[in-house]
């Protein structure tokens, strides 16, 4: 199995994905234990050779998301990393942030970490995201991970031995030491002159896990700081996921919190995704706040705290989004390309040429703030909005929701996805970029969109739908996504009709 198996196949962009578990018709399982071994053991020799500790014994954390398959690759990963001469600390059930900060801990002192996750996907996958003191690994990383495995198998990597602490296996409930450093950060930041340890004291708080790793924010977090956690939900985990997908982006996933914070009366809702990474809430009136309006929700946190500065975003936000910022908040808008690795690096780029960067967030929900060292951490994210939270309650009573009353809303939005029937699918996807682009140019009342970092966006005017749309191609899929907004009743629809007859030419094309 091993010398026929393309490794590289189970890349995800900077992360490692693939089926872990049988069950599912036409989904065969390409991420099984021995592979997970073999992976294992190419990231402790990826580790020893780019952090150049070839002559030390490599501490590695491993924690996992509540997936069924989690236990069993869990054991994999052991031992690949144990036989490579590793120290192993076993996190148990974690989110992946908490991995990335046990390099950085002064008390755990890890050289790398494994979170065991495939984000919301259906319960039969899994995956792996890796992290070094220096953040989450990148998309070179993982290529170089996966194809220094090559066809020998464990041929390729002696067993080491002789060391101390090889082939140990600690657990470690490093949850909880991540968990009080949330609850200082809280308490530090509102600075609750009346009741210091519980800023949060008389506010009743839902947290809606998925059944993912996220319970740990309501009993470990919340409670703590004096509030009433007593309408969460589903905070036990199951990999089954029986109640809905742990995504906020996902409709019936936001309507199952908005539902709760309206049956319990409640002041604030939470969601997590299900390796705490990503995250969104629903304010007392049950106002839901994702996507564009969690950008525009902590956009106009941080661009109080650093005025004029650059928030960085994905490149399907809105028109409205980005009035919001530049004028209500009088910040700067970058707007780049999707994959939350991207908007990251590319705040860090901004910094470094002298362009101070704060925020940089993709409207899926991974926000990563400079003060929290650019690390997408879900958890953070809302320890950031409950500081606000409490400071508007304390001095005006006003909901969070309210600093978003500015914010200019699309009347309709959608997303379409286009596949590729074609070997060289990213050769045609470029080619119907470009010729929409031609189109564009000669089109009345659409203008395209300058600067644009990512396939073709176009503003079309009131005659057109007024909106706009963005065509552009998958970074891992052969797969164009077409994302049109509106502000009109029907503009969508009237700005997809004149996208279909063009798209309609290209026999390869179908939509799902």
């Amino acid at each position: 199995m091993t010398k026929s198996f393309d490794y590289l196949s189970l890349q995800n962009g900077s992360d490692i994905r693939g089926i872990a578990l049988e069950g599912v018709i036409g989904e065969e399982v390409n991420l099984t234990t021995e592979r997970s071994y073999l992976i294992a053991r190419s990231f402790a020799r990826w580790l020893k050779k780019h952090l150049s500790l070839e002559s030390k014994a490599l501490r590695v954390s491993i924690g996992s998301d509540p997936r069924l398959s989690g236990p069993s690759l869990k054991q994999a990963l052991v031992d690949g990393l144990s036989n490579s001469g590793c120290q192993v600390l076993d996190f148990g059930l974690a989110s992946t942030p908490a991995m990335f900060m046990s390099t950085i801990d002064d008390t755990t002192h890890c050289d790398g970490a494994i979170m065991l996750t495939a984000s919301h996907l259906p319960y039969n996958r899994n995956g792996m995201k890796f992290f070094t003191k220096n953040g989450g690994l990148n998309k070179a990383d993982i290529w170089d991970i996966l194809s220094g495995i090559g066809t020998g198998g464990s041929r390729e990597f002696p067993i080491s031995s002789g060391q101390a602490g090889v082939g140990e296996c600690e657990e470690i409930d490093f949850m909880g030491r991540y968990s009080d450093y949330l609850v200082d950060f809280i308490r530090r930041n509102v600075n609750n002159q009346i009741d210091y340890n519980h800023p949060l004291a008389g506010q009743k708080i839902v947290v809606d896990a998925g059944n993912g790793a996220g319970g740990f924010f309501a009993s470990r977090i919340l409670e703590p700081l004096g509030a009433d956690i007593s309408g969460s939900q589903f905070l036990e985990p199951d990999g089954h996921f029986p109640n809905h997908s742990p995504n906020p982006e996902d409709s019936v996933a936001m309507k199952a919190v908005r539902d709760r914070v309206m049956e319990e009366k409640a002041d604030l809702g939470i969601i997590f995704d299900t390796d705490v990474d990503r995250a969104a809430i629903v304010d007392a009136t049950g106002s839901e706040i994702n996507r564009n309006r969690l950008i525009g929700l902590i956009s106009a946190i941080i661009l109080e705290e650093h005025p004029g500065s650059w928030v960085v975003t994905d490149s399907i936000t809105s028109d409205g989004l980005n009035t919001f910022i530049r004028q209500d908040l009088k910040g700067n808008h970058h707007r780049f390309k999707r994959g939350y690795k991207n908007v990251i690096n590319e705040a860090i780029r901004l910094n470094d040429i002298g362009k101070p960067s704060w925020l940089a967030i993709e409207t899926s929900g991974h926000a990563a703030l400079k003060e929290n060292y650019f690390l997408d951490d879900g958890a953070f994210l809302i320890a950031k909005i409950l500081v606000k939270f409490a400071q508007l309650r304390m001095t005006s009573g006003r909901t969070i929701g309210s600093l978003l009353d500015k914010l200019e809303e699309a009347a309709e939005s959608k997303e379409y996805r286009i596949n590729i029937q074609t070997d060289d699918f990213r050769i045609l996807g470029e080619k119907v970029i470009a010729d929409l682009k031609l189109l564009a140019e000669k089109t009345p009342g659409w203008s395209l969109t300058v600067p644009n970092h990512e396939g073709i966006r176009v503003s079309c005017n009131k005659e057109n739908g007024s909106g706009w749309f963005l065509l552009r191609l998958s970074l891992h899929d052969p797969v164009l996504p077409l994302n049109i907004e509106s502000e009109i009743s029907g503009g969508v629809e009237k700005i997809f009709a004149k996208l279909s007859a063009f798209l309609s030419k290209y026999p390869e094309l179908y939509f799902t």
